[in-house]
């Protein structure tokens, strides 16, 4: 399958922040602890392989046994699993949330990304052995993200009303989900492929969490993929130290806040400001902020309260109530996976570029941040359009107002460019000017007010021209439209807005063998597949 790659800075999706990352402009380096490159992975597996207990490994591999009860995973998967116990085995972690279907495309780029740097890093450092790892946001309680998928244009939403960490919700009503899906996406066998994974993972299951794991665990358990539910009584349990101190400290607040303010300094945008306590309190149907004022603690909304005494003993016997946030998540995360690598999209990067200070007050080693793949996948049809329209990969990124500009001003057989008249014209009035600097200041104004009018005149005139000349090519702009619409819906990038079942229509079970071949997390920039 040909391929092209193009730099994350020329597609004009990605911040300026992910940008001078990936440039590895000198000023971020305060922010972040060791650059993603493969040879910079030797002094991370030292740093965590001298930091993290084996205590802490046999919890972890303890608690993900217990998690893949229900689960018929693969012999890799659970050779992996396993293989945790050892204190030579590290994983490369990311995470997502419960989006319903997997949400957009790109959910697989993240777990591909994932899983092809642990093979990479097995070839490089042989004497250890690497597990990737899908970091389900269990916790997370904004219904409204994850509710739904895209599926030719339309919302295909699960309608519910709930409260709570969302990995609990039941999967009531998902059956008319699935009805409606069925019915989208016709017959034949990619499309039953694609309902029975839907049928199996949603309508067997009776919550989202235990759902979620059964369609990441079937679309990727051949390459060992190892699927971790935070929300788990034991390994919050390890997790208690660094609570209490949230609680007694205000760690996260004090660390987070100055590092925030830095990276507001040098220009770029804080992603997420951290909370005075950075900590949700779960119960049932309930995820809601604990908040201190004066000596007592409270959780936001409700009649629930604490003395400092009682807050802490409620976390002693009650762990698993206790719910980071997206401030405490990372450092939760870290503290019980023997994690290397973390791998995000930009808006979760951008906020990890705040934690390094924190993570360091608390004790924890930092992990490498690298950027996910991000893809543009064209079918053979699209392909074959882009040919004929003679346009460019790179023009295919453009605003669609630049991008038909652009192609109308080259296909015109009339020079729409006026610069030669501007020039000409330009010529004209200095003799204009020669004569107004032998006269007063009134007359020289009055050829300069000329000189705007007349240039101005020129601009519009061009503008009706190029506007012209688009109604009589509008066969061609719509074709050209029509297309740029298909790659980037909505006018933003696919992987943000289509669903894998899309492309699993077109390419079936190959689907993912094609991205594992071709993703490759550390080439650094944007890749486009054409079919």
């Amino acid at each position: 399958m040909p391929s092209d790659c193009i730099p994350f800075r020329d597609t004009n999706y990605f911040s300026s922040l992910i940008c001078d990352y990936l440039d590895q402009k000198p000023e971020l380096k305060p922010f972040y602890n060791r650059f993603p490159k493969i040879e910079n992975f030797k002094d991370q597996i030292k740093e965590k392989e001298e930091s993290f207990p084996d205590q802490n490994r046999e919890v972890l591999v303890q608690a993900l046994r217990k998690q893949y009860n229900s689960t018929v995973c693969s012999d890799r998967t659970y050779e992996n699993i396993k293989s945790l116990e050892k204190s030579t085995t590290f994983t490369v972690v990311t995470g997502h949330q419960l989006n319903l279907f997997t949400g957009p495309l790109y959910f697989l780029y993240k777990i591909i990304s994932t899983i092809n740097l642990t093979k990479i890093l097995k070839e490089k450092y042989p004497d250890y052995d690497f597990v990737p790892v899908y970091w389900m946001a269990t916790e997370d309680h904004d219904f409204e993200e994850i509710n739904y998928f895209n599926l030719f244009g339309k919302k295909i939403r699960w309608n519910k009303e709930d409260g709570g960490a969302v990995g609990i919700f039941d999967t009531e009503g998902l059956d008319k989900v699935f009805e409606i899906f069925s019915s989208e996406i016709g017959v034949g066998k990619n499309a039953e492929q694609l309902k029975s994974l839907f049928k199996e993972a949603y309508l067997q299951h009776t919550n989202l969490a235990e759902a979620t794991r059964y369609l990441a665990n079937e679309l990727f358990k051949e390459y060992g993929l190892v699927i971790v539910d935070g929300d788990d009584r034991e390994l919050k349990r390890m997790f208690i130290p660094f609570v209490e101190k949230e609680l007694t400290m205000q760690a996260a607040y004090t660390n987070v806040l100055p590092k925030a303010k830095k990276l507001e300094a040098e220009g770029y945008k804080v992603q997420v400001n951290p909370r005075e306590i950075n900590l949700f309190y779960l119960g049932e149907g309930l995820r809601e902020r604990i908040v201190k004022k004066e000596e007592k603690y409270y959780v936001n909304e409700t009649e629930i309260s604490w003395s400092e005494s009682e807050i802490l003993k409620e976390l002693g016997t009650s762990p698993e109530k206790f719910s980071p946030n997206v401030m405490m998540r990372p450092l939760y995360q870290e503290v019980i996976l023997p994690n290397l690598c973390y791998i995000g999209g930009g808006g979760e990067l951008a906020y990890w570029l705040e934690l390094k200070d924190y993570f360091k007050e608390m004790q924890v080693a930092f992990p490498m941040l690298l950027l996910r793949n991000s893809v543009l996948i064209q079918t053979k049809k699209q392909a074959e359009k882009i040919e004929k329209l003679n346009v460019s990969d790179i023009e295919l990124f453009l605003k669609q107002h630049e991008l038909i500009n652009r192609k109308v001003r080259r296909i015109s057989n009339i020079d729409i460019n006026f610069d030669p008249q501007r020039k000409y014209l330009k010529e004209q009035f200095e003799v204009m000017y020669e004569l107004a600097n032998q006269t007063d200041v009134t007359f020289y104004k009055a050829v300069k007010a000329q000189e705007v009018k007349q240039l101005k005149g020129l601009k519009t005139l061009e503008k009706r021209l190029l506007k012209a000349q688009r109604r009589k090519l509008s066969d061609h702009v719509k074709r050209l439209t029509t297309l740029q619409n298909e790659l980037f819906p909505n006018q933003s990038l696919q992987e943000r807005n289509q669903n894998f079942t899309e492309l699993y229509l077109e390419y079936g079970a190959s689907l993912i063998p094609m991205l594992v071949e071709y993703l490759d997390p550390l080439k650094g920039e944007f890749l486009i597949l054409k079919n």
